[in-house]
């Protein structure tokens, strides 16, 4: 990737020693951060609302995604801030995967490659499917949209990926998922990681589920690192992101550099994180030029209210990252063997 990558300064790309003693704790005492107490949050309820409002607005507008954008819900890694087409924009979140495989060091000979996958917040199963194809791999993916599930399901079938059980999709929740530990050599978080309400319970679940040696790969949306002496947002930062959180379905932000100090309480190895938003510029721009057209245009009126409403805030999204509020970050890691 080159130049083209922007790797976070210190303590972001680190090779770490695992600490003499491992232990589980908590976000706020593993980064002695206030951050996410002082982000905005979601303003949908408790814990089960968040849940139910999540699955409803991904039941609402996958359909529209899939039937303008295709079946890979995320965003696309760009080489340069130009207009592109929407097959160059497909063709960008193709290159969102393999840009994030390469960066974490996932094998593809035989011996190495991996032979077991999880998709956690898997969308309509693009991902899924991308990943069992290059690799040969099973793959198992999980969201909590019954219409996501069965659609990805029902394209698995389609692309005979389905009849042997190599790829499958149910309903879960990221928090608490039904696998059994250490099951995954290839634990994968596309854009789902800002929907969790919990993120140590999230990352200590991702932990769980990853066979010793296993790569687990993050790739969320997050709010920039705080500078000393700070220790929250600003209050206009913190009210541009609880727009988006209300739109989205969002729960508190954290940083990069938080996820960083998650992995390294939670005794990871190889621990790795890059700043990609300015490589993710060109996408919210395209995606409001795709609403403005008369076919993008009459699926949002016919789509649903919540999806309307995420809709109207897509300009906060540019917004966010034109003034380097919001990051585009990928966090990369290995369970010790």
């Amino acid at each position: 990737m080159g130049s083209l990558v922007r790797t976070c300064p210190t303590p972001f790309n680190l090779r770490l020693r695992p600490p003499p003693k491992p232990r589980r704790t908590t976000l706020a005492r593993a980064g002695k951060s206030r951050t996410l107490a002082m982000a905005a949050a979601s303003s949908v309820g408790g814990a089960d609302d968040l849940r139910k409002g999540i699955a409803e607005l991904y039941d609402e507008s996958s359909g529209l995604w899939e039937n303008i954008w295709g079946d890979h819900m995320h965003h696309g890694f760009y080489n340069e801030r130009v207009p592109a087409s929407i097959s160059d924009h497909r063709s960008a979140q193709i290159r969102m995967i393999e840009n994030a495989l390469d960066f974490a060091g996932v094998q593809d000979d035989d011996e190495k490659k991996p032979k077991r996958i999880v998709d956690v917040g898997c969308g309509i199963g693009g991902s899924s499917r991308y990943l069992a194809k290059k690799y040969g791999a099973d793959c198992n993916g999980i969201t909590l949209s019954p219409v996501q599930a069965q659609r990805a399901q029902a394209l698995a079938t389609s692309e005979g990926l389905a009849d042997k059980g190599q790829v499958s999709f149910q309903v879960a929740d990221a928090l608490d998922q039904p696998f059994p530990d250490g099951h995954f050599d290839l634990v994968w978080s596309m854009e789902s990681g800002e929907h969790m309400p919990d993120k140590t319970k999230f990352v200590g679940e991702l932990v769980r589920v990853a066979a010793p040696g296993a790569t687990i790969i993050i790739v969320t949306w997050c709010h920039r690192n705080l500078s000393p002496p700070e220790d929250s947002l600003r209050p206009e930062e913190a009210n541009l992101l609880k727009k988006i959180c209300d739109a989205y379905y969002l729960p508190a932000w954290c940083s990069p550099n938080d996820y960083v100090k998650l992995a390294q309480s939670l005794s990871l190895e190889d621990i790795k994180c890059a700043d990609w938003s300015d490589n993710v510029a060109p996408f919210w721009p395209a995606v409001i030029q795709s609403a403005l057209t008369w076919k993008g245009f009459t699926s949002l009126l016919r789509s649903g209210w919540k999806t309307i409403r995420g809709a109207l805030v897509m300009p906060l999204m540019i917004e966010g990252y034109k003034k380097g509020l919001i990051k585009f970050a990928i966090i990369t890691c290995r369970k010790p063997k």
